[in-house]
């Protein structure tokens, strides 16, 4: 069982504002609207696009991530004492709360399972943020210098130095995150407000302008085109919420895990995901269109969607366009502002990623699951530091990865996606178990919720197997390689169980002592 000892142990300095503001970090609410519309409107089910449905896959996400969300925070209040173990720690312990053998010798077979597969979503999706944030440069760059371009190079370049800079500031601590985390939210959902409000009136004020709008009615925005389209943006869509689950790693710096990690679980999806994230896509859906976007001459031209597909900084080029036509000719110093914001947000999540991303790690390592150097905590920070710093150079390389197009950044955004999927499906399956047995348990709370969450989890993972058979193209291609990835790790987690020397000899599949492992 994942345990602090009473030497090194991380300090409990988090309040409930600091256990949300480090999930809502996670959801910056005006950065993935930046960096992911272009994803979003780059997808294609065959040759239809599935950008119309971006507002209801967003939808369907949400309702998935509530439905999680709160199986983990059912999880979180039974299992207090789940430090930086999170899900891993909660996978054994609810086997391990089992009265009969059999029951319990599942239970580090679990943990190693949901454990090994955590990392697909928590070691990958910094490494998307770095990618991001060295895309974002290069608009921020091209803006500036009125049309010059930086290289795959240049971007690769920035990446390094940015994963280096944000894997110091986490080695440093999580207090130093959080404080950053707090000053970036503010920011951008101010910034998100207004940018909202402003592109909703720009499209009531001008209705009828040249190249028109892609969605014709407001209300369309809210109806389902495709059933299978909302799947398919669904699986893009996650990496806007998660997140949320990431305070239940933090119990350990907690100072009232019993109560505060619950709350926080829930606050930072509501606020970020039910209220800013539907906002801005509404607005962000309504006024996209030849009118406010479009790229390429002759033949080559497109607009609308298609347009935010191959566009680098789709929403910067509607700021901008906004800003020309409505709002006095400001259109460039606004998208650089809105920019700006954008790569602060970025910094903060790439911290709370990194902050995050270690601690199931470091549980697992300080069970004798993962390589000793992972367990490892500083002596003047109480940081996990050998994970940050191994961590930093992994997201470095991705970053690199990512910064190169549109096709490697989606295909390791599924990859990630998938694990998140993997894990969150898992997790609501814990759940059932965990309560199958106590005394407190509710059919809807420990039945039905996480029973639905577990079904809609298969659903997007569906989704992705089936994008990759029936699409074709580069999006058949992204999913056929993300899987390949998530295969590749399964197989390297049964190789590493196999052979770790720490371990080595002792049987996944055993009856576990409950009271020596803290389970009473």
């Amino acid at each position: 069982m994942a345990e602090e000892t009473t030497a090194g142990e991380m300090k409990r300095s988090l309040t409930l504002t600091g256990i949300t503001v480090n999930a809502m970090a996670l959801i910056a609410p005006g950065a993935f609207l930046w960096t992911t519309f272009q994803l979003q409107a780059a997808q294609v089910a065959g040759k239809s696009s599935t950008a119309p449905d971006m507002w209801t896959g967003l939808g369907f996400a949400l309702i998935l991530a509530f439905l999680t969300a709160y199986s983990y925070s059912e999880l979180a209040r039974i299992y207090p004492d789940a430090g930086a173990g999170s899900s891993y720690y909660f996978a054994e312990a609810a086997l391990l709360d089992k009265e009969k053998p059999q029951h319990r010798k599942y239970a580090r077979a679990a943990k190693l399972t949901i454990g090994w597969i955590s990392h697909l979503y928590y070691w990958i999706y910094p490494g998307i943020m770095v990618a991001f944030t060295a895309t974002l440069a290069g608009y921020i760059y091209t803006t500036v210098t009125n049309g010059k371009v930086l290289g795959w190079g240049a971007l690769s370049g920035f990446a390094v130095v940015f994963a280096l800079i944000t894997g110091y500031i986490a080695y440093r601590g999580v207090s130093g995150s959080t404080n950053a985390a707090i000053a970036v939210n503010v920011i951008q959902i101010t910034t998100l407000v207004a940018f909202s409000i402003v592109a909703i009136i720009f499209r009531t004020t001008h209705p009828h302008l040249a190249g028109g709008y892609e969605i014709h009615h407001a209300t369309s925005i809210f109806i389902p085109q495709s059933f299978l389209h909302v799947i398919y943006q669904s699986t893009i869509a996650i990496l806007l919420l998660v997140g949320f689950e990431s305070v239940t790693a933090l119990g350990a710096e907690a100072l009232r895990p019993e109560k505060d990690i619950k709350r926080g679980v829930l606050l930072s999806l509501l606020i970020q995901g039910g209220i800013c994230y539907l906002f801005e896509y509404f607005a962000a859906n309504y006024v996209v269109g030849g009118a406010t976007i479009a790229s390429g001459t002759g033949t080559s031209a497109v607009t609308g969607y298609a347009a935010a597909g191959v566009s680098g900084a789709p929403i910067g080029d509607i700021v901008h366009t906004i800003g020309n036509k409505m709002l006095g000719g400001t259109g460039t110093t606004l998208a650089l502002i809105m920019a700006v914001t954008v790569m602060l947000a970025l910094i903060g999540t790439t911290l709370a990623c990194l902050n995050t991303g270690v601690r199931v790690t470091y549980a697992m390592a300080r069970d004798k699951e993962m390589p000793g150097i992972l367990g490892l905590l500083h002596g003047k920070f109480a940081t996990p530091h050998g994970g940050i710093w191994i961590l930093t150079a992994v997201s470095a390389v991705l970053g690199v990865i990512g910064a190169k197009g549109v096709f490697t950044l989606t295909l390791i955004t599924l990859a990630s996606n998938t694990g998140t999927f993997l894990v969150y499906g898992l997790s609501c399956l814990i759940t059932i178990v965990a309560f199958a047995n106590r005394h407190d348990k509710h059919f809807v709370k420990h039945y039905f919720i996480p029973g639905l969450g577990l079904f809609m989890n298969i659903a997007e993972l569906l989704g992705i197997i089936y994008l990759a058979v029936k699409s074709g193209g580069d999006a058949g291609k992204e999913a056929y390689y993300a899987l390949a990835i998530v295969v590749l790790w399964i197989i390297a987690g049964v190789a590493w169980v196999a052979m770790n020397p720490a371990m080595r000899g002792k049987k996944v599949l055993e009856e576990r002592d409950r009271v020596s492992l803290g389970v009473a």
